[in-house]
């Protein structure tokens, strides 16, 4: 079977060096003579690799001193509760910048918790950041939280937002390790894995050491960002089997230029498909403005039929047939959206491509 190009929206692709050294170490990890599957969260070897770990986040981002890093489970979803748990003390009420899908899954979660203000007007279609200028941000809140990229609807922040001191809160699960940023511009940042660092199961969190210590009463020690500082993710058994995987992934995006390296090769992706959107004269259309277009999940459509069905259909199917995976679109927004993740290669955006321009050829009229 030829080989297949996996575009999904995550769990996602994984870097095939990374795949093949872990399966070299599947069943006997270093000198262990063990799996890590099988080892104790408190062995040394087990040890080493939280550690390593999180010195691999601090190198490749920069993190300074005065942030914390812990591995926590339950996705960005267990932490649409946890931040809220650990942060609305500071004044009961937070701010939530709507933009897409899952940040407004954040701010329903976020409303069990304390008072909750949509700084932006509610809508049912996200493909636009509106200008900060018309944000009504309230200076008391306990922090602002914002989706760095929607994952469904393909809406990317191009720039940190200025809250005006209020610790500012990111998800970044789709696009971690994908651009330079200042970490300090930020209160708290977490990253579910399994779109660009890893598989699923963890979920990394950097958090600003200042905001630690005042959850609420009901916080669990599971997401208590506190306890799992103090005891280094270690409250609890750890997704064992996921951190080392991440480290792997880590050592890869380290040995593949860096950050730098995977902000160079997502800007090529990207433009690579949004040329071709853009050129194709309305055959393919984005559904986002262009100035806060994705670059880790590009999605548009493509309007009529022919004879053998919608042109949608047909090009999904096509892809298939190609070996291109995971190209149809979020099933609440329907389309197409190319998850172009730090492990797609260039050549494999070159191959969708290719594909584009053949189907435009083919059912343009």
């Amino acid at each position: 079977m030829a080989s297949v190009i996996n575009f999904g929206a995550g769990p996602a692709k994984l870097p095939e060096e990374v795949l093949v050294n872990v399966q070299k170490e599947l069943v006997k990890y270093g000198n262990s003579q063990i799996s890590v599957m099988e080892m104790s969260h408190r062995s040394s070897d087990y040890m080493k690799i939280n550690d390593d770990c999180q010195q691999f986040v601090r190198d490749l981002l920069n993190v300074p001193d005065n942030y914390k890093i812990i591995f926590l489970q339950g996705g960005g979803t267990a932490l649409f509760a946890a931040i809220p748990l650990n942060f609305m003390s500071r004044t009961g009420s937070a701010d939530y910048v709507v933009t897409g899908t899952w940040s407004a899954k954040a701010a329903k979660e976020a409303a069990k918790y304390g008072k909750i203000n949509l700084v932006l007007p509610k809508t049912d279609k996200y493909q636009d950041i509106p200008d900060i200028s018309t944000w009504k941000l309230d200076p008391n809140a306990s922090y602002v939280h914002v989706c760095f990229n929607e994952t469904v609807d393909g809406v990317e922040f191009p720039y940190i937002p200025d809250v005006k001191g209020v610790p500012l809160v990111a998800d970044m699960s789709s696009n971690i390790m994908t651009r330079e940023l200042d970490i300090s511009k930020f209160g708290l940042i977490y990253a579910g894995a399994q779109k660009n660092i890893g598989p699923a199961g963890v979920t990394l969190v950097i958090v600003r050491e200042d905001l630690l210590g005042s959850p609420l009463p009901i916080t669990p020690a599971v997401l208590d960002f506190t306890v799992n500082v103090k005891e280094n993710s270690l409250n609890n058994t750890p997704p064992t089997f996921a951190i080392y995987v991440m480290l792997e992934v880590f050592k890869w995006i380290k040995s593949n230029g860096g950050i730098k390296g995977m902000q160079t090769n997502s800007n090529t992706k990207s433009d690579i498909l949004y040329n071709i959107i853009d050129n194709s004269k309305g055959f393919f259309v984005s559904t986002v403005n262009r100035k806060v277009r994705s670059k880790m999940n590009v999605t548009f459509r493509i309007s009529g039929e022919c004879s053998e069905g919608k042109l949608e259909d047909v090009f999904l199917k096509g892809a298939s047939q190609r070996g291109m995976l995971h190209l149809k679109g979020h099933r609440s927004v329907g389309g197409i959206r190319a998850s172009i993740y730090n492990a797609v290669s260039v050549a494999n955006v070159e191959s969708l491509a290719t594909y584009m321009k053949e189907f435009q050829e083919k059912y343009s009229k």
